[in-house]
């Protein structure tokens, strides 16, 4: 009776051991792993999550300045736009300037930052502003989140420069959710003037099937007042709609002010959810939404004549050596709508920490 009893708790101990053990297994292949991957002779720095690719730090010479591109979900859908680097079928193909996610400005001492290359791939408009990337600063690859920094210079067609550029990525991963913290610092080396415009600032271009639906031709225009008709695509699988902080909703948004702007829509029979947080260190926030049904997707704390009618102007300027920090989070979620309380914890967060 004893031996069976000895033999029941040696058993038991085995089948516990075993399980415990397979628990940890489990435990540590669902870690994630963030790692950046450099290619210099490429000019980029793949970021992948668990070895799949998430995003890009691009910096080619057929670019005005530095992009994230592509962008993927946690399902490998990627949300956005793939013209003019990989077009595809039934995309849009006017702002060819407008490439994955970047941060710019439409009017630097004159100098059109944000338009430049409009005309395509390679090409420089005759005011165009260059953000040319300098060096990776710091690379650092980590469990939930891999770390990004990178300096850059606004310099002018003649090669003057105006400001450095100093950015922070943070790729952060929750579950299903990815999300990226960029933190940029603008140091004048001259004395820079940001007159007033809509052409700004933190910007996506998404994929088609987050844009809204419209039945009607758009005319879009370029930062100096320059109209393009685009006419009326198909609708078909067409499911963007936005969402602010404020309870406003779809067209509606554009001007006005939020804390945060939520696109959702679905692509394949995916649930995704792509939200912008301001910061409360920005300036001017909460900020204004230059957010648009075609695609574009921005935030601009600087231009203000554009979204009030002319009430009221910015008109930022910057002196030589002084410095200002803009600071943006973006959610993206697969397979699921975030809440309001979940988007509002997460954009807690992102004030707490930086």
């Amino acid at each position: 009776m004893k031996n069976s009893f000895i033999l029941i708790l040696f058993l038991f101990f085995v089948f516990f051991t075993a399980c415990f053990s397979d628990s940890k297994k489990q435990e540590k292949s669902s870690e994630t792993t963030v790692t950046l991957v450099e290619n210099s002779s490429n000019k980029r720095v793949d970021v992948m999550i668990n070895g799949k690719l998430f995003t890009s730090y691009q910096w080619p010479e057929n670019i005005c300045k530095p992009v994230l591109y592509p962008i993927f979900t946690a399902k490998g859908t990627e949300i956005t736009r793939g013209f003019p680097i990989n077009p595809k079928p039934g995309e849009r193909i006017d702002h060819a300037h407008q490439i994955g996610m970047w941060l710019t400005y439409g009017n630097v001492n004159g100098y059109d930052f944000w338009g430049n290359g409009s005309k395509g791939l390679g090409t420089r408009n005759e005011n165009g502003g260059v953000i040319k990337h300098l060096s990776i600063d710091k690379k650092q690859d980590g469990k939930n989140e891999g770390i990004l920094v990178t300096s850059s210079i606004w310099i002018t067609p003649t090669g003057e420069e105006l400001m450095k550029e100093n950015s922070e990525y943070h790729f952060l991963v929750k579950d299903s959710v990815r999300i990226i913290d960029r933190v940029t610092t603008l140091t004048a080396k001259t004395d820079v003037t940001m007159p007033d415009t809509k052409e700004g600032m933190f910007g996506i271009r998404v994929a088609r099937e987050l844009e809204l639906p419209s039945e009607a031709d758009v005319t879009l225009y370029s930062a100096d007042g320059q109209a393009t008709k685009v006419e009326a695509l198909s609708n078909k699988n067409i499911t963007g709609n936005y969402l602010s902080s404020e309870g406003i909703t779809g067209e509606a948004v554009w001007g006005t002010r939020a804390k945060w702007m939520n696109l959702l829509g679905n692509i394949s029979d995916e649930d995704i959810s792509m939200i912008v947080c301001d910061h409360p260190k920005n300036l001017n926030y909460p900020t204004y939404w230059h957010a648009r049904g075609y695609g574009l997707f921005a935030a601009n704390p600087l231009g203000i004549k554009d979204f009030t009618e002319n009430k009221t102007s910015l008109n930022f300027s910057l002196e030589s050596g002084r410095s200002i920090t803009f600071r943006y989070r973006v959610i993206i979620s697969s397979d699921l709508y975030l809440t309001n309380n979940e988007i509002n914890a997460l954009t807690s967060d992102f004030a707490r920490k930086y």
